[in-house]
This record gives C-alpha cells, structure tokens and sequence, in this order.
C-alpha cells in the first residue's frame, strides 16, 4: 500500500472506529508502528486533528469536525468521480442528479490551474452512448485499477500504450497502442485507439485490459476518430 492509500486507510479507520491504538493501526495498513507514526504526524500537517490519550483503554481519536485543509485529489481521481457519474447518466440510472453535479463542481474549484487544464484534455478524449442489446456481456469482469493511472500519462502526453488483452475467445496477446479516446457503452467501457501494427483504429474493451504501462516515447498526433452518430462527447451531455 502506497502512502497515499495509507494515510486513507487510517483517516477512514479514525473515523469509523472512534478509536484506535497505533498497533491497530498498523495491522490494518501492513505497516510498522514507526511508519504509522509518521503517517499520523504527516496527517496532522494535513490540517486531520488527531488526539492521543495514554494509558489503558486510550489511543488515538480523529476530531469528527476535523477536514484536511489541502485537497489532494489528483486528476485522475477527479476524472473517475465524473466518467462515473457520466456513465450512470448516459444509463439513465443517476439519483440525485442536481446533487452530483453539485459536488463535482466543488471539487472541480478545490484543483489548482494545471490539474484544471489536465482535466479538460482528460474530458475530451471522452464519449458516451448506448451498447447494443446484441452485445454479449456475460463474461463482463471487473476493470484493472491501474488502468487509470497509465491512462493519465498515455493520453495527457500521447504516449503509448502497452498492455495484455485478452479477447472475446480468451485468446492473451500483447498490443501497443496510441490511445485516442475513451467510450462508455454502459455498463462496458471501450479504449479506443490507433494500432500502428494494423494501421487502424481499434476498440479495447477494458475489462479485459490488464499489465497496462504507457511507452516513454516521441509522442503521437492526435486523430480523429470516426465514431458513430449516437456517440456524444461527455462535454454535450444534458445536465
């Protein structure tokens, strides 16, 4: 567990436990009692008033009014708040619509400039439609989560990327992209790239996606890509 994810665990354990010993603490993570030492030092940098009662019985108590006082989403974590609830509008499926948008608008103001401008050429790589009802998904399976992560790097400095794809007959090749935008057919997602090995573009489902690694390479121009008339770019969608 990264640090990040670290200090997230702890945050959320603090939160729902009341309280807990540095031992618990430590287990729950798989870290060393000094690393979670640290971890609540660096916490209560944050802004996170964190208490330390001694004695039997005591232990380290989260204020419940007690916030960070520096956002640290990144841009990729943003990004799969919105394609998340892009994807259950475009399905029609999405309670408490006014209310999202709402908290995404908040927290789209908390990012400073640059991640700002990472986002909006994030967001434009995106498309939503409607999966045909021909389509099998039987075999759906969940996504890698280090799919987004590589897709941040390939898509906001076009570079390449590699990973393993396993096909509709379970077939395992190893491809190399330069990907070209992202379409949701709820409830599947598609990479949609240009494979220079076949001069052509190609739709990746991503749950059969895995390994993914962006390519440090020259970066590759932008094409478009002939999607079909019912494709909406995420930015046209109604709200």
């Amino acid at each position: 567990m990264n640090v990040r994810l670290r200090h997230d665990a702890i945050v959320r354990s603090l939160r729902r436990n009341g309280t807990s010993t540095i031992a618990d603490l430590a287990a729950e993570v798989g870290a060393s009692r000094r690393t979670v030492l640290r971890d609540i030092s660096a916490l209560r940098d944050e802004g996170f008033v964190i208490h330390s009662e001694p004695g039997r019985g005591g232990g380290l108590q989260l204020d419940p009014q007690s916030v960070q006082t520096t956002a640290r989403l990144s841009v990729a974590e943003v990004f799969a708040l919105l394609i998340s609830v892009a994807s259950m509008r475009a399905a029609g499926s999405l309670p408490f619509s006014d209310l999202a948008d709402a908290g995404l608008a908040k927290i789209e103001k908390a990012l400073p400039p640059d991640k700002v401008r990472d986002l909006r050429r994030f967001l434009d790589c995106l498309y939503v439609g409607q999966l045909s009802p021909l389509v099998d998904i039987s075999d759906m399976s969940a996504m890698d989560p280090a799919l987004l992560p590589a897709f941040e790097t390939a898509f906001l400095q076009r570079r390449q990327l590699r990973f393993q794809y396993r096909d509709a007959k379970g077939a395992v090749t190893r491809r190399m992209v330069e990907p070209q935008a992202m379409l949701i057919l709820p409830p599947l997602w598609y990479l949609v790239a240009w494979d220079p090995a076949r001069e052509d573009f190609r739709h990746f489902r991503m749950d059969r996606i895995s390994r993914p690694e962006y390519v440090q390479d020259a970066p590759f121009r932008r094409r478009h890509v002939p999607f079909k008339d019912e494709v909406t770019p995420i930015r046209d969608l109604p709200r």
